[in-house]
């Protein structure tokens, strides 16, 4: 029997949401659901879905996918749990950790699958790097973007960086112990530009730059472990390892890298969360993390812009 599934939000991330549901084989698309019910409407004409302005006026379905702006994160998942409807919601989880880690709480007490949008997860590249992973010991990550108006209600650490932290955090198995960072607005009110380090008690370091302003977009990541590094290419979705061979040869060799869109993958995934009742790959608490660790970095952010300021302020005197 097909899953009969809901998407919630007609937006730019619910639409691709759609598009890729619509081809798993054991999918149903059963309601798409938007306030603004012309968009809604038109989505669903082209799918052959029917369309609801709310998802207190849709069917009783098996699961959701929640790709609304994060503030309505929330109330959307905890309406659907508490209804019996198994749920992805995208990244963020929520606006605080802490929502994060009570929707958390009520997919386990309702025994219900909540999974996270943590995209990047799914990226064929990265699962061939985890496979690969012995002791991580340095980590530089660049994601950069050219400026779009979307997700300008958040920050770019929420936005972009966020992606690169749960894969810091889910490669480190550890908490980082000293957090540094600086950040700036350049062409809206909230955090365009980041630069981050992160400590952990192993030794390992974490260094970040998350840019929404970019003039080119860059999805990197370099790994070093004793006698290598990896570096990965999000976009393209290839691993190369270097390798100290000899006393004077490095070696480098591609990782072998299956072929598969990360969201088909993700939502596939997420499937076979709910038909077999299993944790998702990336669950709740998870995703709770990584916004704790954003959290983190933004107060850090926000230290620094009041040193920086101060400094203006003293030699402007």
């Amino acid at each position: 029997m097909k899953l009969r599934l809901a998407v919630i939000g007609a937006g730019t991330f619910g639409r691709n949401h759609v598009r890729v549901l619509s081809r798993l084989p054991e999918v149903e698309l059963a309601a798409i659901v938007d306030s603004d019910i012309a968009k809604a409407q038109a989505l669903a004409a082209e799918h052959g879905s029917q369309a609801f302005s709310s998802i207190k006026t849709m069917p009783l379905l098996d699961a959701a996918i929640v790709a609304t702006p994060t503030v309505t994160h929330e109330e959307i998942a905890a309406h659907l749990l508490h209804s019996g409807i198994d749920v992805l919601v995208e990244k963020p989880i929520a606006t605080t950790a802490a929502a994060g880690e009570r929707l958390a709480r009520l997919a386990d007490e309702k025994g219900r699958i909540l999974q996270v949008g943590h995209l990047e997860r799914f990226n064929p590249a990265v699962i061939a790097l985890e496979k690969a992973l012995t002791i991580p010991l340095f980590f530089e990550v660049h994601r950069l973007s050219v400026f779009t108006p979307r997700s300008l209600d958040i920050d770019v650490v929420l936005d972009l960086m966020i992606h690169d932290l749960d894969l810091v955090l889910s490669f480190t198995q550890a908490f980082p112990e000293e957090i540094r960072a600086a950040g700036i607005s350049v062409l809206s009110n909230k955090v365009d530009i980041a630069n981050v380090r992160l400590s952990f008690a192993s030794g390992c370091i974490a260094n970040l730059t998350a840019s929404r302003v970019s003039v080119e977009q860059v999805r990197k990541l370099r790994l070093f472990q004793p006698g290598e590094y990896i570096s990965l290419d999000y976009q393209r979705q290839d691993a190369t390892r270097f390798s100290v061979t000899s006393a004077a040869h490095i070696g480098f060799e591609q990782l072998p890298v299956g072929r598969i869109e990360p969201l088909e993958a993700e939502l596939a995934a997420f499937c076979d969360s709910v038909r077999q009742r299993t944790r998702p790959r990336v669950d709740a608490w998870q995703g709770s993390r990584a916004l704790q660790l954003a959290e983190a970095i933004l107060d850090k952010i926000k230290e620094h812009s009041a040193i920086v300021a101060e400094t203006i302020r003293s030699r402007a005197t």
